[in-house]
């Protein structure tokens, strides 16, 4: 190859390299998986992509299978988890298009023309991978391994979805317990590897069914008889990783006990709920039980109330002071002293702060009722600042 068009390609490939981040974002999210999991492994594998295909046009011989295998694996992962093949293979041509458009958007006029070179190089590349991965996904299907756990994840979508999954009830390869632990996992940003770790515990789990979702995954963990739900979350938390013992968990489990399978929608929607207070509110407990959570919970059941009780709090929006003022008054159980304490202020200046809170707000921090609607307007808003989504 010319010196010169190596050097554009180089730049190109350069180019290409430092549009990866963000790029996820460009594109339509795998929404049965969680964005953390996916993230992690789409910036890997969009790596890879952009490394394999400009050495491919740089030396012109395709791939080896080695020089794909983790390719390939990235998309196996994603089919194991439930994403349709079709799916996982229209990324590729979407990942292409994109990338191909933003080079072409940043090539000088003389490197146009050897651009549109590569968009052959560029189809057959594409056409390289999907294949492979096609083949892999074909051979997989045959394993039984993989039959079974299509089958577990069908047994779980008819649960949750609130279907007697008849045609499994009493196969002995798949028992399908009448009572379940609900468990339903919400994660803290995109903390792909300790997430996947995570998830692996949770499969592991004798007789589990799995399904994810964007947010997370749900635990369908079996009752044993005579268990309330007590023993079954006992050793789920015991299989959880340690807490950091410094900062904010990286995920939260909201939990709950369904007695019998039809009742599984309902705790799952409730569990749904409590595990995204527990993620909104950076909860200080991983499990989220509405036992400790009855205040907030029923706010958050509230989508009529909640806007309008966030709205409350607006007068405050330029007054930093005051609402840091009124937020530690409520965190301190409407303790003045030990607010003035907190705020290292003398305690009349906390009452002219609150008096001022009540001016603008026209709710008076010292009166019962008024305190608790504060306290639900500062909820109300946390929830919506945070994307409240169960």
């Amino acid at each position: 190859m010319m010196p010169a068009r190596t050097r554009v390609f180089d730049d190109l490939h350069r180019r290409a390299a430092s549009m990866i981040d963000g790029f996820y974002a460009s594109l339509p999210p795998y929404k049965q998986m969680p964005v953390s999991l996916v993230e992690t492994d789409f910036a890997r594998g969009t790596k890879l992509n952009v490394d394999l295909f400009f050495d491919y046009l740089r030396r012109g011989a395709e791939p080896s299978e080695e020089d794909t295998r983790e390719l390939v694996e990235l998309a196996m992962d994603r089919l194991r988890d439930g994403t349709p093949l079709a799916d996982v293979l229209e990324r590729y041509r979407l990942g292409a298009a994109f990338l191909w458009e933003k080079l072409r958007d940043t090539v000088s006029p003389a490197e146009h023309e050897l651009l549109l070179d590569t968009s052959l190089v560029l189809l057959k590349y594409i056409t390289l991978i999907t294949a492979r991965i096609a083949t892999a996904a074909t051979q997989r299907s045959l394993d039984p391994r993989w039959e079974l756990l299509e089958r577990r994840r069908g047994i779980a979508d008819a649960l949750l979805d609130g279907q007697d999954p008849v045609e499994w009830a009493n196969d002995p390869v798949i028992p399908v317990a009448d009572a379940f632990l609900v468990a339903v996992f919400r994660l803290s940003g995109t903390h792909g590897a300790p997430a996947s770790a995570l998830r692996h515990r949770v499969e592991a789990i004798p007789g589990v069914f799995l399904r994810l979702d964007a947010g997370g995954w749900t635990a369908l963990l079996p009752l044993h008889p005579g268990d309330d739900g007590s023993a079954t979350l006992a050793a789920l938390t015991a299989r959880l990783p340690a807490p950091v013992p410094e900062g904010a968990p990286q995920y939260w489990v909201g939990v709950g006990t369904a007695r019998t399978r039809g009742a599984i929608p309902a705790m799952y929607a409730e569990a749904r709920v409590l595990a995204e207070l527990g993620r909104c509110l950076s909860h200080h407990e991983i499990i989220c039980r509405r036992t400790n959570l009855q205040f907030e919970y029923t706010l958050a059941v509230s989508d009529a109330a909640r806007p309008g009780l966030a709205s409350v709090l607006a007068p405050l929006d330029t007054q930093p002071m005051l609402a840091e003022t009124l937020d530690m008054f409520v965190d301190s159980g409407f303790n003045q002293l030990a607010t003035a304490r907190q705020l290292n202020v003398h305690r009349n200046t906390v009452t002219y702060r609150l008096s001022r809170v009540h001016e603008l707000t026209g709710l008076d921090p010292h009166r019962p009722a008024d305190a608790m609607t504060l306290s639900a307007a500062r909820l109300a808003r946390r929830l919506e600042s945070a994307s409240f989504a169960p």
